[in-house]
This record gives C-alpha cells, structure tokens and sequence, in this order.
C-alpha cells in the first residue's frame, strides 16, 4: 500500500442504489441497468465498478487491481474512473 496515498483513498464508493451491476453474458461485458435504459462498460470500467461494493477503499481497489493484473501505478487511472462515475451518478460515497 502507498504510504503516501491521498486521503480520499480512505473512502468507499458504492455502485449508486438506482443502478444495477451485472454481467452481460449477450453483450460479453459488464453493464450497469437503470430504468431509463443500460450503460456497457469497458474491461476497465467493469474491473473497477464491480470492486465498489461500499466495503473497499479506493486504496484497496487500486491494490487488488494491481495485484491482479500484474501492473503497478493504476491509482491515477483508477481516480480519473471514479471521478467520471461519480460525475455520471453511477457512484455513491460511504
């Protein structure tokens, strides 16, 4: 873990109440379904969205992406998501 990490590391994001977070077997991705319509996500965006479970910290989501994929500093990747969710409402902060 980062020594350094910002403070906002600490906090936990959730997938926002209104959305669900489900894979797509059809659409071969992960998608968030609203009842207005569906958002299709990346690879990246559905590795991330389905880490925010209001249980782990930003910090703990970048560690276990990187852990996972074998690649170091995704945190600023992984901020830059976060902030374009919340921005969008898919995400809620616990």
């Amino acid at each position: 873990m980062n020594a350094h990490a910002e403070p906002e590391d600490s906090r936990l994001p959730r997938v926002q109440p209104r959305f669900r977070l489900q894979w797509e077997q059809a659409q071969q991705s992960w998608v968030l379904l609203y009842p207005e319509g569906m958002v299709k996500l990346n690879q990246s965006a559905g590795e991330i969205m389905k880490r925010c479970d209001g249980v782990r910290s930003v910090q703990q989501i970048i560690d276990e992406l990187e852990h996972t994929f074998g690649v170091d500093d995704l945190g600023g990747d992984v901020r830059d998501f976060l902030q374009i969710a919340t921005r969008q409402s898919w995400l809620e902060w616990v």
